[in-house]
């Protein structure tokens, strides 16, 4: 009777974490749209021409008096966006850890988030100024949730599922990304159609990723569940409770190790993510829907990279695929540089270089990384992460944009991410990941 007892138990606790797992998995479904559509496709040339329609003579917007180059300013407010998730992230952190209620707060981000994506359909004429805003409220936002996201991991995957849990996730979010661009196509093209011009059709793709992320978020908010917060865990608010975690991650120093090297290569990735399209329209000279199914090829591929390398992390480990997807991030972004103008077959060629380890070097480094958390606190330490994905991701845009700015030249902006590639590897490589599962106070797995 207590066998039987025991193993019900055991089979109700799995079920009930498969049934957390799904719907976590649907928050990737629902935020990947804002990712995908906004950020890496619409939002950058359409913000570009924007600006530029603002611009003086000499092409230059002036922002609270300070002159800054048309093309550079969707960069330069991307960087923006991820210094004000810096300052709230950690803080945000702390709260959900400290009081065990994640869910609201989750909610409140990704809500304001998809509100501030909702508004961007008016986005017109010369009005740079809300498109900014609007971004860096977006962007930040969506930092915040994902943090909030990210630190479910650890509590809804025990060690030997994540690398697999993590990669469903992120296949999901591609999925999701897939299935909408496909219908942003549609309209963009046929936008004559369906009575409405280019800049509306583009309005109207960039607000329906808010309303999708907004209605989709509901499936993980029913889904997840709060944990009690440990006892005993300190009670400072605000900045004194920032202060907290940072002195404790000090005590982690392998974990501040990879933390570094994450920073450092997924700086490029995330820059990469954010300025291919602007790329392709102001240097390449590619049209707005031969980007849309560049972007749509590296949706589709990423679903089957982030599956196959979550099957290569389970036989060569975690570690070595990372190092291996940014061997090839290297080779696809230098090959980028000499892609030649007006010629969208090369292009697709990058893309598919791109798509097939974009999803699986982010989905097995967030796994690896839930694996260098103390328990109890995954939201603080999720906090540090997210700013390394998002949250301190403003070098390389900002590098992105400063040598535009400097040379007048896509290519030499694209070119300079490659240095982050090369020491994001030499970095990672240097991790002990094993003595520092450890030290963190977790089983280490068989394979890592």
């Amino acid at each position: 009777m207590g066998t039987d007892t025991v193993r019900t138990d055991a089979a109700d606790e799995a079920a009930g974490r498969r049934r957390e797992q799904r719907g976590w998995y649907f928050y990737d479904w629902a935020c990947s749209v804002y990712s995908t559509s906004v950020l890496t496709v619409f939002l950058g040339p359409y913000l570009t021409s924007v600006a530029e329609a603002a611009s003086d003579a000499d092409g230059y917007v002036h922002p609270l008096g300070i002159p800054v180059r048309a093309g550079s300013f969707f960069a330069y407010s991307v960087s923006l966006s991820v210094i004000l998730a810096v300052v709230v992230m950690p803080l945000v952190g702390a709260a959900a850890d400290r009081t065990g209620r994640k869910k609201p707060l989750l909610a409140a981000a990704a809500y304001v988030g998809a509100t501030a994506t909702v508004g961007m359909f008016f986005l017109d004429g010369d009005r740079y100024l809300l498109g900014g805003l609007l971004l860096v409220v977006a962007n930040a936002a969506q930092s915040v949730a994902m943090m909030l996201y990210n630190s479910y991991l650890p509590q809804i995957a025990p060690p030997e599922e994540r690398d697999a849990v993590s990669s469903r996730g992120w296949a999901f979010g591609y999925a999701a990304g897939s299935l909408v661009l496909v219908l942003n196509l549609v309209l963009f093209t046929a936008h004559d159609s369906f009575g409405v011009s280019e800049s509306t059709a583009v309005r109207i793709c960039l607000a329906s990723a808010g309303l999708w992320w907004g209605a989709f978020t509901l499936v993980p908010l029913r889904r997840l569940r709060d944990r009690r917060a440990p006892e005993g865990r300190a009670t400072a608010p605000g900045l004194r409770q920032l202060a907290a975690t940072v002195r404790d991650m000090r005590r982690h120093p392998l974990t501040l190790a990879f933390l570094l090297a994450y920073l450092v290569y997924n700086d490029g990735i995330q820059t990469v993510i954010s300025q291919a399209s602007v790329y392709g329209s102001e240097e390449l000279d590619l049209g707005q829907s031969t980007l849309i199914g560049a972007v749509l090829l590296v949706q589709v591929l990423a679903v089957a990279g982030a599956l196959g390398m979550g099957r290569l992390a389970r036989k060569y480990g975690a570690k070595r695929t990372i190092l291996g997807s940014l061997v090839a991030w290297t080779v696809t972004l230098a090959a980028g540089y000499f892609l030649p103008a007006g010629a969208p077959v090369w292009f697709f060629v990058l893309a598919a270089g791109i798509g097939l380890v974009l999803g699986g070097s982010q989905a097995l480094s967030r796994s690896l990384f839930s694996h260098l958390v103390p328990p109890g606190k995954e939201a603080e330490y999720f906090s540090a992460y997210e700013m390394s994905d998002r949250g301190m991701s403003w070098m390389g845009p900002l590098l992105f944009g400063l040598t535009y700015q400097l040379t007048g030249s896509y290519r030499d902006a694209i070119i300079s991410l490659v240095a982050f590639f090369l020491l994001g590897f030499a970095l990672l490589a240097r991790v002990p990941v094993r003595r520092a599962i450890t030290a963190a106070g977790n089983p280490v797995p068989e394979r890592i």
